[in-house]
């Protein structure tokens, strides 16, 4: 049998993202939910604003805080960042 080299190609970016979802979970599979998803999003963006400290310092400066308690506080929003979860149907 001859294969085009595309077949074998899209092959090898399945398996590749594949294991980039089961690997990260911020990289989304088919069934995540636009709540989820948007959970990612906000996380990372925490996550990015502390571990920047130019970002934690612009961040700081804008809102009148310290440092520390801007970091605090994206800590704790990390908790719910989008609020309580949607109710589930069934």
């Amino acid at each position: 049998f001859f294969f085009p080299p595309m077949a074998d190609h899209r092959y090898n970016i399945h398996s590749q993202l594949e294991h980039l979802q089961s690997k990260y979970v911020g990289t989304g599979h088919a069934d995540l939910t636009r709540f989820e998803w948007a959970v990612n999003q906000h996380r990372d963006t925490f996550t990015s604003i502390i571990g920047h400290p130019n970002l934690l310092d612009h961040v700081a400066l804008v809102e009148n805080e310290s440092r520390k308690r801007v970091q605090f506080n994206l800590m704790n929003k990390m908790l719910r960042p989008c609020g309580p979860p949607p109710a589930k149907s069934d």
